[in-house]
């Protein structure tokens, strides 16, 4: 039990010492083997905008007909 003890502890007291525990991902890059376009990149905004606005702006929009009470 004494050297399951020592071990835990050899190998949690650097991580425990350092203020900030260093991070490294493991990530490659290249170049794209296409580029994307002026119009692909315009059309992939305008939905991402739509899909994420389009709902909040109609409920904002029909405010006043969720106030109301039948």
């Amino acid at each position: 039990m004494p050297a399951l003890l020592r071990t835990v502890a050899r190998r949690a007291a650097p991580v425990l010492r350092s203020p900030f525990p260093v991070l490294r991902a493991n990530m490659y890059s290249k170049p794209p083997k296409e580029n994307i376009g002026v119009v692909e990149t315009s059309v992939g905004l305008g939905v991402f905008t739509l899909t994420i606005l389009g709902p909040s702006g109609w409920i904002l929009a029909h405010l006043e007909d969720y106030k109301k009470k039948e």
